[in-house]
């Protein structure tokens, strides 16, 4: 009775010290933020992961901006998916040395400017956000520590602004990218193409109609196509998607250049 009791008080301890320890190396995060942005007229929200040593040192950290999808926010990254959690693991184990990581919210955008000027979130993006970030955090602001990843209409916008600025990025990671051809942009249902695509490239267009300049400045098909290997091959990319996922076709079809 005595032993089965002293083991019983001792796995507790164990379990007491290890959430004290595990407690003392979390990451700090904020989940809402705000940025004041010229470009867009407005406030814009952002949620941060600063490791967990960010308060106690004097450091400089490399960055990853972490983008999340189509009507998803700032808050989508932690709330979802716990990504403080899975930094703090593999920092702790040294898969990944202590960063910073900012989540911003962009709506409905897709991360690019509209066809009517209304909405210039890539402008807002590469010459507001990021600048302003980095002199408000101790980060190491040099291309080879900015990272960008992001998942579905995140996974596209990584792709976009890593092609678009290859001298700002030097990885990229994009999960289930919203990556589509012009043959699936025409046929698309005109309720969905209105949802998600309307107040981007053009309301009320049908066919090939859709194919204008937005669409093609912001294709990724199109500028890999226009775009020299040498300026591809400046970013390192991870592109993954399910196998059941529909916009699989699109990754595994079109996303193998040599990196």
């Amino acid at each position: 009775m005595y032993l089965t009791f002293k083991k019983f008080m001792l796995g507790l301890i164990s379990v007491f010290i290890f959430n004290i320890t595990a407690a003392q190396n979390a990451g700090k995060v904020i989940e809402t933020l705000n940025i004041k942005s010229n470009i867009l007229n407005r406030n814009v929200k952002y949620a941060i992961y600063l490791p967990s040593d960010y308060s106690t040192s004097e450091r400089t950290y490399p960055v990853v901006y972490l983008l999340h999808g189509h009507t998803d926010d700032n808050t989508s990254w932690l709330q979802a998916g716990e990504i403080n959690r899975y930094a703090d693991k593999a920092i702790e184990e040294g898969t990944i040395p202590p960063m910073i990581i900012v989540m911003p919210d962009a709506d409905s955008s897709f991360y690019i400017n509209s066809y009517d000027g209304d909405e210039k979130y890539e402008d807002f993006f590469i010459k507001e956000f990021i600048p302003s970030i980095e002199k408000t955090y101790r980060i190491k602001n040099k291309k080879r520590f900015r990272g960008i990843a992001g998942l579905s209409m995140g996974g596209y916008g990584s792709l976009l602004y890593t092609i678009k600025y290859p001298e700002l990025f030097a990885a990229a990671g994009c999960l289930s990218a919203a990556v589509f051809d012009d043959d699936s942009i025409v046929n698309m249902p005109e309720k969905s193409y209105q949802y998600i695509y309307g107040q981007l490239f053009g309301g009320n267009l049908k066919g090939k109609e859709r194919l204008n300049k937005t669409w093609y400045s912001n294709s990724i098909l199109k500028l890999v196509e226009i775009k020299a290997t040498a300026d591809l091959s400046k970013v390192r990319y991870w592109i993954d998607c399910g196998v059941d996922d529909y916009l699989s076709r699109e990754v595994i079809v079109y996303f193998i250049w040599p990196l």
